[in-house]
């Protein structure tokens, strides 16, 4: 007799179309013979939209028989189910149901073909680097979490910069006023990494990234480190302002003067399930609406 197989859907149940497109997944599930797998804290609104069966997760099903999470929404809904399967080897497949959906691997056009993908086992799993970050204060470690995208530490305060200084690898790089820092993996870096002015880095290419916000210092440029060195971030006893520290804008903490953030190379990636095998440049121009109208490429 096979054995059971698990599907976990989530989606930004926030937005109709998305919570819609979730109930089309459920039915296609139920039809292949899989009972859809739901967190419990969305149960309820899937249950009012879905009459079939639902399993929960953690309590009819583990999260390490998990086969796929199945998720609907944008980025941010993308990075909460990172969270919530944190542990677990099971990749998440992205329909794109928000704005630019970095991490989203298919359209909300093709939902249906997505899922029959998903059901045959038809797709390659790709694992993207993610960060460990923790805060120590007064030599005690107060805070511990993980990031896919960046651990950014921001003034608590619009009217006050903050006075830090830059580490890697356990020697001072630099020391200045600023509005935060954010310290990036790839993947992250066309997020808030790449609002703040940090470079572009492909995903295949290992390495951190640390990148000053409004830094009110000369030397204060965006900082590409090896795959295995160790960031960190004081903020300075002379620094008169708090600041935040958000991994990923989902888990957060207040940062008091004397405090140390560092971010290192997790052991844990994050693993996303791939259906368009296909160079990450075409993924850039597609998701940013690049021009390129002119370009003839390499002659034959």
């Amino acid at each position: 007799m096979a054995a059971q197989r698990h599907m976990l859907v989530v989606a930004h149940t926030g937005r109709d179309d998305a919570l819609s497109a979730a109930m089309t997944v459920c039915h296609q599930l139920a039809s292949a013979g899989l009972t859809p797998v739901v967190a419990p804290d969305q149960a309820q609104d899937f249950r009012s939209h879905f009459d079939g069966d639902l399993h929960l997760l953690g309590e009819d099903v583990a999260l390490s028989d998990i086969e796929l999470t199945i998720v609907l929404g944008g980025d941010g809904t993308i990075l909460g189910a990172a969270e919530l399967t944190r542990g677990s080897r099971a990749p998440l497949l992205g329909i794109n149901h928000g704005h630019v959906g970095f991490l989203a691997e298919s359209e909300k056009d093709d939902l249906s073909w997505t899922v029959q993908q998903a059901l045959a086992g038809e797709y390659d799993v790709e694992e993207r680097l993610a960060l460990d970050v923790t805060v120590v204060r007064d030599g005690v470690e107060v805070f511990r979490s993980f990031a896919l995208n960046e651990a950014a530490m921001e003034k608590a305060s619009r009217a006050r910069m903050i006075e830090v200084a830059l580490e890697v690898d356990g020697r001072p790089i630099s020391a200045f006023g600023a509005d935060g820092v954010v310290m990036a993996t790839p993947t992250g870096s066309t997020a808030y990494s790449f609002s703040a002015g940090g470079p572009i880095v492909w995903p295949g290419v290992e390495a951190l990234l640390m990148v000053p916000l409004s830094a009110h210092a000369l030397f204060a440029r965006p900082l590409v480190v090896g795959p295995d060195s160790v960031m960190a971030v004081e903020l300075l006893e002379r620094s008169s302002a708090h600041a935040v520290l958000w991994c990923d804008g989902r888990r957060s903490i207040d940062i008091s003067p004397g405090s140390r953030i560092q971010a290192s190379r997790s052991a844990e990636p994050i693993r996303l399930a791939r259906l368009h095998p296909g160079p990450f440049t075409d993924r850039l121009v597609n998701k940013f609406s690049l021009p390129v109208t002119g370009w003839r490429g390499p002659e034959e």
